[in-house]
């Protein structure tokens, strides 16, 4: 009796754990009345942006890897030379990644309920779609500078922990010290964390309860006092996303037409 007891006992745990857990990420992005809620919707977008991006970059560098080294064997035979063939990598990504951001962003932008409006849901489309992009050309680019992607892999690392500390959500930017505030703007996943969420919130005036339960201030007020976030800054933010996509790209480029790990 004392063990069906405890069974049924674990089993109304796991069940209230999982209807609140179902509870707290529902319906999120429509939570707009205290500090509290502005951070989570902060913290889902920053969770989606590492996670899907670091899986991307992370699996794109033995396909890379190999297709390299194929490549050597027919730029030797005369059948193309390499730049055709890093533009070639490149371009085939764009639908991939493409389709994947419209699979993720049509379940993740209605779970959350964020607001649907064109604008906000065309904002939410880009940021993500060129944040999965520069990932995936950064796994790219790791693994066409390295003899082969357990290399990259090894590289590319200490470059994913930089940019999830200086993000802005861990350590928001105002407390950053001002020694290493200049990484945080090269860090593309701020960038992106600075994209989605201002697009998103950044316009709104609807008051907002302060951490002290007692003080307010309209959302779009808080996200500049709170995270230097301003809702002006969205299409110059955009731009400088799709830079970082060009960029890796770029020296992807650049490295499989002038590195060649076959010379001994």
């Amino acid at each position: 009796m004392t063990k069906d007891h405890k069974t049924r006992n674990d089993t109304t745990k796991s069940d209230n754990f999982n209807q609140n857990q179902d509870q707290g990420l529902h319906k999120f992005g429509s939570k707009r009345e205290n500090q509290q809620d502005v951070i989570n919707a902060m913290g889902s977008m920053y969770a989606a942006v590492l996670f899907l991006g670091i899986t991307n970059a992370t699996s794109v560098q033995p396909v890379v890897s190999v297709e390299r080294f194929v490549s050597y064997r027919e730029r030797a035979a005369g059948l193309y030379s390499a730049l055709p063939f890093a533009f070639a990598q490149v371009v085939i990504e764009l639908p991939y990644v493409l389709v994947q951001t419209l699979i993720y962003s049509a379940v993740f932008y209605a779970m959350a309920s964020f607001e649907w409006r064109a604008s906000k849901l065309l904002w939410y489309l880009f940021f993500m779609y060129f944040t999965v992009l520069y990932f995936t050309f950064y796994g790219m680019m790791t693994t066409a500078v390295t003899p082969n992607h357990n290399v990259a892999a090894v590289i590319a690392a200490p470059f994913y922990m930089l940019w999830n500390l200086f993000s802005g959500f861990m350590i928001p930017y105002k407390r950053i010290p001002a020694w290493w505030r200049w990484y945080y703007w090269l860090n593309p996943v701020s960038w992106s964390l600075y994209g989605l969420l201002t697009s998103q919130y950044g316009d709104d005036d609807r008051p907002v309860k302060l951490s002290d339960g007692i003080h307010s201030m309209p959302l779009k007020q808080f996200l500049k006092d709170g995270f230097g976030f301003k809702h002006d800054f969205v299409p110059i933010t955009g731009i400088v996303v799709v830079g970082f996509c060009v960029l890796f790209a770029v020296i992807f480029a650049y490295a499989i037409k002038s590195l060649n790990f076959q010379r001994r």
